[in-house]
């Protein structure tokens, strides 16, 4: 019987790639005007929602958001999440409403029609790079200063299948620190279940996040980053495990 399954999964993988483009060619003429000014980001982020919708409901994902707080539409935040999938970025984009800007692996940019987009809107980090690294500073100053928010996900990168939440880096909590925002901490549960990296695996079913209460960043100074840092760990890891032993 499992034999039947390994079709389904490459059908469903090949289905989640088609969901991928498919909008975004629908969308083009928009997403290109979208951003060709940096002030109409906030327009973009609308349509990078709606894409993200649309491949979630496609999927046969369903989002369950349970919130412990509220953003407030004028202030600027650092989001950050546990990650598992490449749903986690869609899933994001589904559950923050503010607009933010992603920071992330500047290897996505080779990918074919998302990676011309990905590059124009996201702030690009090269791990191995310490001047990468440093501009990332820089670029998120500036995006914060037009009043957008954050998105990291501290563990840089998807960990193996095997580690339930990997360590986080110091990056997310020095920004958030350095700029003075809340930090946003939040759990998704089930990414790893529905649409792992493992080809092989995956399937329709809920989504479900937990946003934590926000973790304040006033008065703070780089040398609490790491204090910082085991404190969402420690929060978003506890969460995980209460959803795994529920």
């Amino acid at each position: 019987m499992k034999i039947l399954k390994y079709p389904l999964w490459i059908l469903y993988r090949i289905w989640f790639y088609i969901l991928v483009t498919l909008p975004i060619l629908l969308l083009f003429p928009l997403l290109v005007v979208s951003i060709l000014k940096e002030e109409w980001y906030p327009y973009f982020f609308k349509l990078a929602r709606l894409w993200a919708k649309i491949i979630l409901v496609g999927m046969g994902f369903r989002w369950l958001i349970e919130r412990d707080q509220a953003p407030e539409s004028t202030q600027s935040y650092m989001f950050i999440a546990n990650h598992t999938s490449m749903a986690d970025i869609m899933l994001m984009l589904v559950s923050a409403q503010n607009p933010f800007v992603f920071v992330g692996k500047a290897e996505l940019a080779k990918l074919p029609l998302f990676g011309f987009f990905y590059k124009r809107t996201c702030i690009l980090v090269d791990r191995s790079s310490e001047k990468s690294r440093k501009a990332v500073f820089l670029r998120a100053q500036k995006r914060l200063k037009q009043g957008l928010s954050i998105c990291i996900f501290p563990e840089g990168g998807v960990p193996d299948e095997k580690i339930i939440l990997d360590e986080f880096k110091d990056g997310a909590f020095r920004l958030a620190i350095n700029h003075q925002i809340p930090i946003v901490p939040m759990t998704f549960a089930d990414n790893k279940k529905r649409f792992s990296l493992c080809f092989f695996s995956g399937g329709p079913g809920r989504m479900r996040v937990k946003v934590h209460p926000f973790l304040s960043t006033e008065g703070m100074t780089s040398k609490d980053a790491k204090t910082l840092n085991e404190q969402a760990r420690s929060t978003i890891l506890g969460q995980l495990l209460a959803y795994h032993n529920h």
